[in-house]
Protein backbone atom coordinates (compact mmCIF):
# COMPACT_ATOMS: atom_id res chain seq x y z
CA UNK A 1 0.00 0.00 0.00
CA UNK A 2 1.19 3.34 -0.89
CA UNK A 3 2.10 6.38 2.07
CA UNK A 4 -0.20 8.92 2.51
CA UNK A 5 -0.03 11.90 5.13
CA UNK A 6 -1.65 9.38 7.69
CA UNK A 7 0.53 6.43 7.35
CA UNK A 8 3.01 7.53 10.31
CA UNK A 9 0.16 8.16 12.98
CA UNK A 10 -0.48 5.74 15.77
CA UNK A 11 -3.35 5.64 18.05
CA UNK A 12 -3.48 4.08 21.27
CA UNK A 13 -7.47 3.59 22.58
CA UNK A 14 -8.70 2.18 25.39
CA UNK A 15 -12.20 1.77 23.79
CA UNK A 16 -15.47 -0.25 23.96
CA UNK A 17 -19.24 -0.36 22.88
CA UNK A 18 -19.36 2.04 19.66
CA UNK A 19 -18.26 5.84 19.86
CA UNK A 20 -14.57 5.50 20.27
CA UNK A 21 -14.82 2.29 18.08
CA UNK A 22 -15.99 3.99 15.47
CA UNK A 23 -14.11 7.27 15.74
CA UNK A 24 -10.70 4.94 15.47
CA UNK A 25 -12.39 2.41 13.23
CA UNK A 26 -13.01 5.98 10.79
CA UNK A 27 -9.03 6.76 11.59
CA UNK A 28 -7.91 3.21 10.64
CA UNK A 29 -9.82 4.05 7.05
CA UNK A 30 -7.07 6.94 6.64
CA UNK A 31 -4.07 3.97 7.15
CA UNK A 32 -3.67 5.30 10.77
CA UNK A 33 -1.87 2.61 13.20
CA UNK A 34 -4.55 1.92 15.90
CA UNK A 35 -4.33 -0.17 18.85
CA UNK A 36 -7.13 -0.95 20.69
CA UNK A 37 -6.50 -1.58 24.92
CA UNK A 38 -8.59 -4.00 26.62
CA UNK A 39 -8.81 -5.56 30.09
CA UNK A 40 -7.42 -9.33 29.65
CA UNK A 41 -10.14 -10.65 31.21
CA UNK A 42 -13.36 -7.95 30.58
CA UNK A 43 -13.28 -7.89 26.96
CA UNK A 44 -15.09 -5.26 25.33
CA UNK A 45 -18.86 -6.36 25.92
CA UNK A 46 -19.54 -6.11 22.18
CA UNK A 47 -17.19 -8.89 21.33
CA UNK A 48 -20.02 -10.79 23.01
CA UNK A 49 -23.08 -9.82 21.05
CA UNK A 50 -25.03 -11.62 17.91
CA UNK A 51 -23.13 -14.85 16.83
CA UNK A 52 -19.80 -16.00 16.88
CA UNK A 53 -18.26 -16.15 13.02
CA UNK A 54 -16.57 -19.24 13.29
CA UNK A 55 -16.39 -21.89 15.96
CA UNK A 56 -14.77 -21.36 19.27
CA UNK A 57 -15.00 -17.44 18.64
CA UNK A 58 -17.29 -16.67 21.32
CA UNK A 59 -15.36 -13.09 21.36
CA UNK A 60 -15.65 -12.66 18.15
CA UNK A 61 -19.29 -11.72 17.41
CA UNK A 62 -21.28 -10.67 14.98
CA UNK A 63 -22.19 -6.77 16.32
CA UNK A 64 -18.20 -6.59 16.87
CA UNK A 65 -17.03 -6.46 13.25
CA UNK A 66 -18.78 -3.48 11.99
CA UNK A 67 -16.40 -0.88 13.42
CA UNK A 68 -13.49 -2.62 14.47
CA UNK A 69 -11.58 -3.79 11.28
CA UNK A 70 -8.43 -2.52 10.79
CA UNK A 71 -7.12 -2.27 14.28
CA UNK A 72 -4.34 -4.23 16.59
CA UNK A 73 -5.23 -5.45 20.09
CA UNK A 74 -3.40 -5.60 23.03
CA UNK A 75 -4.54 -6.73 26.47
CA UNK A 76 -3.49 -4.57 29.51
CA UNK A 77 -4.49 -4.35 33.42
CA UNK A 78 -4.55 -0.67 34.11
CA UNK A 79 -5.78 -1.07 37.86
CA UNK A 80 -2.38 -2.53 38.13
CA UNK A 81 0.61 0.37 38.85
CA UNK A 82 2.94 -2.09 36.76
CA UNK A 83 0.82 -1.65 33.86
CA UNK A 84 -0.02 1.94 34.39
CA UNK A 85 4.02 2.31 33.70
CA UNK A 86 4.14 -0.13 30.56
CA UNK A 87 1.21 2.08 29.02
CA UNK A 88 3.65 5.55 29.66
CA UNK A 89 6.45 3.44 27.83
CA UNK A 90 3.93 2.43 25.05
CA UNK A 91 2.99 6.21 24.78
CA UNK A 92 6.79 6.78 24.10
CA UNK A 93 8.66 4.06 22.62
CA UNK A 94 5.38 3.72 20.09
CA UNK A 95 5.90 7.32 19.27
CA UNK A 96 1.83 7.34 19.98
CA UNK A 97 0.19 10.51 18.72
CA UNK A 98 -3.06 10.18 19.81
CA UNK A 99 -5.06 8.58 22.81
CA UNK A 100 -8.59 8.29 22.99
CA UNK A 101 -11.17 6.88 25.91
CA UNK A 102 -14.82 6.52 26.53
CA UNK A 103 -13.92 5.64 30.41
CA UNK A 104 -16.03 7.77 32.95
CA UNK A 105 -14.24 10.34 34.06
CA UNK A 106 -13.89 9.25 37.76
CA UNK A 107 -11.31 6.20 36.19
CA UNK A 108 -8.83 8.10 34.26
CA UNK A 109 -6.94 9.04 37.27
CA UNK A 110 -6.63 5.59 39.10
CA UNK A 111 -6.00 3.97 35.34
CA UNK A 112 -3.45 6.83 34.74
CA UNK A 113 -5.31 8.11 31.55
CA UNK A 114 -5.75 11.16 32.20
CA UNK A 115 -4.40 13.66 30.23
CA UNK A 116 -2.14 14.91 32.96
CA UNK A 117 -0.15 12.20 33.23
CA UNK A 118 0.29 11.15 30.19
CA UNK A 119 1.12 14.54 28.49
CA UNK A 120 3.74 14.88 31.47
CA UNK A 121 5.66 11.51 29.10
CA UNK A 122 4.61 12.89 25.91
CA UNK A 123 3.81 16.83 25.66
CA UNK A 124 2.52 16.58 21.84
CA UNK A 125 0.37 13.66 22.73
CA UNK A 126 -3.52 14.54 21.21
CA UNK A 127 -5.64 13.29 24.03
CA UNK A 128 -9.17 12.23 23.77
CA UNK A 129 -11.82 11.70 26.02
CA UNK A 130 -15.35 11.21 25.02
CA UNK A 131 -18.20 11.10 27.96
CA UNK A 132 -22.05 11.51 27.95
CA UNK A 133 -22.35 14.57 29.98
CA UNK A 134 -18.74 16.14 29.88
CA UNK A 135 -15.47 15.91 31.65
CA UNK A 136 -17.10 17.01 35.13
CA UNK A 137 -20.06 14.39 34.61
CA UNK A 138 -19.69 10.42 35.86
CA UNK A 139 -23.29 9.85 34.49
CA UNK A 140 -23.62 6.45 32.44
CA UNK A 141 -24.69 7.08 28.97
CA UNK A 142 -25.39 4.85 26.01
CA UNK A 143 -26.72 5.73 22.76
CA UNK A 144 -30.36 5.22 23.22
CA UNK A 145 -30.10 7.36 26.86
CA UNK A 146 -28.63 10.75 24.83
CA UNK A 147 -31.82 10.20 22.40
CA UNK A 148 -34.06 10.38 25.28
CA UNK A 149 -32.49 13.36 26.62
CA UNK A 150 -30.98 15.00 23.57
CA UNK A 151 -34.28 15.37 22.19
CA UNK A 152 -34.08 12.51 18.91
CA UNK A 153 -37.00 10.64 20.77
CA UNK A 154 -39.62 13.31 21.08
CA UNK A 155 -38.76 14.37 16.96
CA UNK A 156 -39.55 10.72 16.10
CA UNK A 157 -42.16 8.71 15.71
CA UNK A 158 -45.87 9.01 14.49
CA UNK A 159 -47.87 12.17 15.49
CA UNK A 160 -49.52 11.67 18.99
CA UNK A 161 -47.74 8.05 19.67
CA UNK A 162 -44.97 6.75 21.86
CA UNK A 163 -41.32 8.64 20.76
CA UNK A 164 -39.26 6.80 19.18
CA UNK A 165 -35.27 5.99 18.69
CA UNK A 166 -33.67 6.66 15.64
CA UNK A 167 -32.92 3.79 13.45
CA UNK A 168 -29.14 4.30 14.17
CA UNK A 169 -26.98 5.32 16.73
CA UNK A 170 -26.59 9.06 15.84
CA UNK A 171 -25.12 9.87 19.22
CA UNK A 172 -22.58 7.71 19.30
CA UNK A 173 -21.45 8.23 15.81
CA UNK A 174 -21.98 11.78 15.45
CA UNK A 175 -19.76 12.70 18.64
CA UNK A 176 -16.99 10.03 16.68
CA UNK A 177 -17.49 12.46 13.75
CA UNK A 178 -17.09 15.49 15.74
CA UNK A 179 -14.39 14.16 17.48
CA UNK A 180 -12.57 13.21 14.24
CA UNK A 181 -12.69 16.79 13.45
CA UNK A 182 -11.82 17.72 15.86
CA UNK A 183 -8.47 15.39 15.90
CA UNK A 184 -7.75 16.41 12.72
CA UNK A 185 -8.02 20.26 13.70
CA UNK A 186 -5.21 19.54 16.74
CA UNK A 187 -3.51 17.57 14.24
CA UNK A 188 -2.73 21.08 11.60
CA UNK A 189 -2.21 23.25 15.13
CA UNK A 190 0.54 19.94 16.16
CA UNK A 191 2.19 20.59 13.08
CA UNK A 192 2.65 24.51 13.38
CA UNK A 193 3.13 24.82 16.90
CA UNK A 194 4.37 21.55 17.89
CA UNK A 195 2.13 21.46 20.85
CA UNK A 196 -0.31 18.57 21.74
CA UNK A 197 -3.86 19.13 23.02
CA UNK A 198 -6.29 17.99 25.38
CA UNK A 199 -10.06 17.49 23.66
CA UNK A 200 -13.40 16.53 25.79
CA UNK A 201 -16.31 15.94 23.77
CA UNK A 202 -19.88 15.10 25.69
CA UNK A 203 -22.21 13.51 23.58
CA UNK A 204 -25.24 15.42 24.80
CA UNK A 205 -23.21 18.11 22.90
CA UNK A 206 -22.98 16.24 19.93
CA UNK A 207 -26.45 15.10 19.84
CA UNK A 208 -28.27 18.52 20.77
CA UNK A 209 -26.21 19.96 18.12
CA UNK A 210 -28.43 18.44 15.54
CA UNK A 211 -31.56 19.97 16.50
CA UNK A 212 -31.04 23.08 14.51
CA UNK A 213 -34.33 24.04 13.18
CA UNK A 214 -36.29 22.75 16.57
CA UNK A 215 -33.89 24.51 18.71
CA UNK A 216 -34.27 28.12 17.17
CA UNK A 217 -38.11 27.42 17.25
CA UNK A 218 -38.82 26.32 20.28
CA UNK A 219 -36.55 28.98 22.08
CA UNK A 220 -36.81 32.48 19.28
CA UNK A 221 -40.23 31.44 17.54
CA UNK A 222 -42.26 30.22 20.37
CA UNK A 223 -43.17 26.88 18.37
CA UNK A 224 -42.46 23.50 19.79
CA UNK A 225 -41.51 21.07 16.44
CA UNK A 226 -42.16 17.38 18.09
CA UNK A 227 -42.46 13.90 15.89
CA UNK A 228 -45.11 13.76 12.64
CA UNK A 229 -44.41 10.61 11.19
CA UNK A 230 -43.04 10.60 7.93
CA UNK A 231 -44.32 13.97 7.22
CA UNK A 232 -42.65 17.79 7.26
CA UNK A 233 -43.86 20.50 9.49
CA UNK A 234 -42.65 23.23 6.69
CA UNK A 235 -42.92 21.25 3.35
CA UNK A 236 -45.80 18.95 1.61
CA UNK A 237 -46.36 17.02 0.32
CA UNK A 238 -43.90 15.33 2.12
CA UNK A 239 -44.05 11.49 2.98
CA UNK A 240 -44.16 7.72 2.48
CA UNK A 241 -46.69 6.65 -0.23
CA UNK A 242 -47.35 3.19 -1.58
CA UNK A 243 -46.94 2.07 -4.78
CA UNK A 244 -48.66 -1.51 -6.24
CA UNK A 245 -45.58 -3.43 -5.38
CA UNK A 246 -43.82 -1.45 -2.08
CA UNK A 247 -43.42 2.40 -1.00
CA UNK A 248 -42.22 5.39 -2.29
CA UNK A 249 -41.02 8.52 -0.42
CA UNK A 250 -41.96 11.66 -2.10
CA UNK A 251 -40.33 15.15 -1.05
CA UNK A 252 -41.83 18.17 -2.62
CA UNK A 253 -39.76 21.91 -1.46
CA UNK A 254 -41.42 24.50 -3.55
CA UNK A 255 -44.48 24.69 -5.61
CA UNK A 256 -43.07 24.57 -9.22
CA UNK A 257 -42.17 20.95 -8.19
CA UNK A 258 -46.10 21.19 -7.05
CA UNK A 259 -47.14 22.11 -10.44
CA UNK A 260 -44.98 19.37 -12.37
CA UNK A 261 -46.27 16.93 -10.15
CA UNK A 262 -49.96 17.48 -10.93
CA UNK A 263 -49.14 17.96 -14.54
CA UNK A 264 -48.07 14.21 -14.93
CA UNK A 265 -50.53 11.51 -15.92
CA UNK A 266 -52.86 10.42 -13.15
CA UNK A 267 -52.19 12.99 -11.23
CA UNK A 268 -54.03 15.48 -12.86
CA UNK A 269 -56.93 14.72 -10.09
CA UNK A 270 -54.75 17.07 -7.38
CA UNK A 271 -55.15 20.26 -9.09
CA UNK A 272 -56.69 22.20 -6.52
CA UNK A 273 -55.98 26.35 -6.24
CA UNK A 274 -55.94 25.60 -2.31
CA UNK A 275 -52.55 23.48 -3.18
CA UNK A 276 -50.69 26.04 -5.13
CA UNK A 277 -49.06 27.17 -2.65
CA UNK A 278 -46.97 25.55 -0.02
CA UNK A 279 -48.97 26.96 2.63
CA UNK A 280 -52.16 25.72 1.37
CA UNK A 281 -50.38 22.11 1.14
CA UNK A 282 -49.70 22.36 4.87
CA UNK A 283 -52.93 24.02 5.90
CA UNK A 284 -54.66 20.48 4.51
CA UNK A 285 -51.85 17.88 4.79
CA UNK A 286 -53.88 14.92 5.91
CA UNK A 287 -56.01 15.31 3.06
CA UNK A 288 -53.83 16.27 0.58
CA UNK A 289 -51.33 12.96 1.71
CA UNK A 290 -54.59 10.35 1.27
CA UNK A 291 -55.15 11.71 -2.43
CA UNK A 292 -51.69 11.31 -2.97
CA UNK A 293 -51.52 8.00 -1.70
CA UNK A 294 -54.52 7.08 -4.20
CA UNK A 295 -52.71 8.15 -7.15
CA UNK A 296 -49.14 6.44 -6.25
CA UNK A 297 -50.80 3.25 -5.31
CA UNK A 298 -51.94 2.60 -8.79
CA UNK A 299 -48.31 3.22 -10.40
CA UNK A 300 -45.62 0.30 -9.72
CA UNK A 301 -42.78 1.38 -8.01
CA UNK A 302 -40.12 1.84 -11.15
CA UNK A 303 -43.12 4.02 -13.33
CA UNK A 304 -42.79 6.16 -10.51
CA UNK A 305 -39.62 6.54 -9.92
CA UNK A 306 -38.50 6.70 -13.77
CA UNK A 307 -41.97 9.53 -14.12
CA UNK A 308 -40.64 11.56 -10.95
CA UNK A 309 -37.34 12.02 -12.08
CA UNK A 310 -38.11 12.45 -15.25
CA UNK A 311 -39.88 14.98 -14.17
CA UNK A 312 -37.24 16.46 -11.08
CA UNK A 313 -39.60 15.63 -8.28
CA UNK A 314 -37.53 14.23 -5.36
CA UNK A 315 -38.60 10.64 -5.00
CA UNK A 316 -37.02 7.47 -3.68
CA UNK A 317 -37.98 3.88 -3.21
CA UNK A 318 -37.85 2.88 0.33
CA UNK A 319 -35.23 0.27 0.40
CA UNK A 320 -34.03 -2.33 3.15
CA UNK A 321 -30.65 -2.74 3.99
CA UNK A 322 -30.02 -5.67 1.59
CA UNK A 323 -31.28 -3.66 -1.02
CA UNK A 324 -29.50 -0.52 -0.19
CA UNK A 325 -26.14 -3.53 -0.70
CA UNK A 326 -27.20 -3.91 -3.91
CA UNK A 327 -27.47 -0.33 -4.88
CA UNK A 328 -25.46 0.95 -7.64
CA UNK A 329 -24.60 4.03 -5.91
CA UNK A 330 -23.50 2.08 -2.90
CA UNK A 331 -22.15 -1.33 -3.54
CA UNK A 332 -19.23 -0.38 -5.71
CA UNK A 333 -18.03 1.34 -2.49
CA UNK A 334 -19.22 -1.32 0.09
CA UNK A 335 -15.46 -2.28 1.98
CA UNK A 336 -14.45 -5.96 2.32
CA UNK A 337 -11.91 -7.23 4.44
CA UNK A 338 -11.02 -11.14 4.54
CA UNK A 339 -10.05 -13.01 7.92
CA UNK A 340 -6.25 -15.23 7.15
CA UNK A 341 -6.86 -17.41 9.60
CA UNK A 342 -10.91 -19.13 8.47
CA UNK A 343 -11.05 -17.18 5.05
CA UNK A 344 -14.75 -15.41 6.57
CA UNK A 345 -14.89 -12.28 4.43
CA UNK A 346 -16.64 -9.57 6.00
CA UNK A 347 -18.77 -6.84 4.13
CA UNK A 348 -18.57 -3.08 5.39
CA UNK A 349 -20.29 -0.05 5.30
CA UNK A 350 -18.90 2.10 2.47
CA UNK A 351 -16.68 5.77 4.39
CA UNK A 352 -18.39 8.54 3.86
CA UNK A 353 -15.08 9.70 1.98
CA UNK A 354 -13.11 7.16 -0.17
CA UNK A 355 -9.54 7.68 1.31
CA UNK A 356 -5.96 7.60 -0.11
CA UNK A 357 -5.18 4.64 1.85
CA UNK A 358 -8.70 2.68 0.72
CA UNK A 359 -7.98 3.60 -2.85
CA UNK A 360 -4.63 2.18 -2.60
CA UNK A 361 -6.13 -0.77 -0.97
CA UNK A 362 -8.84 -0.98 -3.87
CA UNK A 363 -11.35 -1.31 -1.11
CA UNK A 364 -9.68 -3.52 1.56
CA UNK A 365 -9.69 -2.68 4.94
CA UNK A 366 -5.85 -4.22 5.96
CA UNK A 367 -6.91 -6.60 8.11
CA UNK A 368 -10.12 -7.76 10.08
CA UNK A 369 -11.43 -7.16 13.62
CA UNK A 370 -8.44 -8.34 16.02
CA UNK A 371 -8.91 -11.08 18.43
CA UNK A 372 -8.64 -10.11 22.13
CA UNK A 373 -5.03 -9.88 22.35
CA UNK A 374 -4.08 -10.90 19.17
CA UNK A 375 -0.59 -8.42 19.01
CA UNK A 376 0.53 -8.36 23.05
CA UNK A 377 -1.21 -10.03 26.21
CA UNK A 378 1.08 -7.46 28.42
CA UNK A 379 -0.36 -7.91 31.94
CA UNK A 380 1.52 -10.56 33.47
CA UNK A 381 4.61 -9.88 36.32
CA UNK A 382 7.23 -9.35 33.69
CA UNK A 383 7.33 -6.69 31.34
CA UNK A 384 9.18 -7.45 27.96
CA UNK A 385 10.55 -4.47 25.64
CA UNK A 386 8.25 -3.91 23.63
CA UNK A 387 9.47 -5.12 19.65
CA UNK A 388 8.31 -4.38 16.60
CA UNK A 389 8.32 -7.37 13.28
CA UNK A 390 6.58 -7.29 10.41
CA UNK A 391 2.70 -8.84 10.59
CA UNK A 392 1.71 -12.03 8.43
CA UNK A 393 0.06 -10.37 5.11
CA UNK A 394 0.83 -6.39 6.48
CA UNK A 395 3.47 -4.30 6.22
CA UNK A 396 2.58 -2.77 9.96
CA UNK A 397 4.86 -3.76 12.99
CA UNK A 398 3.10 -4.96 16.09
CA UNK A 399 3.17 -5.94 19.95
CA UNK A 400 5.07 -8.97 20.74
CA UNK A 401 3.26 -11.51 22.15
CA UNK A 402 4.48 -12.46 26.05
CA UNK A 403 5.11 -16.41 26.06
CA UNK A 404 2.22 -18.36 27.57
CA UNK A 405 -0.71 -15.57 27.19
Amino acid sequence: MQDNVFSGLTVLSLEQATVVPYLTYRLAQDGVRVIRLEHPVHCDPNRKIGEPFAEGEDRMCSYFFAVNCGKEAVTLNLKDPRAQELLRRMIVELDVDIFATNQLPKNYGPLGIDYETLSTVKPDLIWVGITGFGPDSNEAAYDPILQARGGLMDLTGEKGQDPQVVGIPLPDMGTSEHAYGQIMKALYRRALTGRGARIDLAMIDSTVSWLTQPVTMATSFDRVMTRRGNTHEFFGPVSVFPSSDGYVYVALGNDVQWQRLVALPGFEGLVDPTYETNAGRIADMANLNVKLAACTAGFATAELLETFRAATIPIAKVQGVAEVCEDPAVKPKLLKSVDPVTGFEVTLAPPPVRTEFLEASGGAMAFPPPRRAQHGCLWRRSWPELRGADRPGCRRRYLGTLTGC
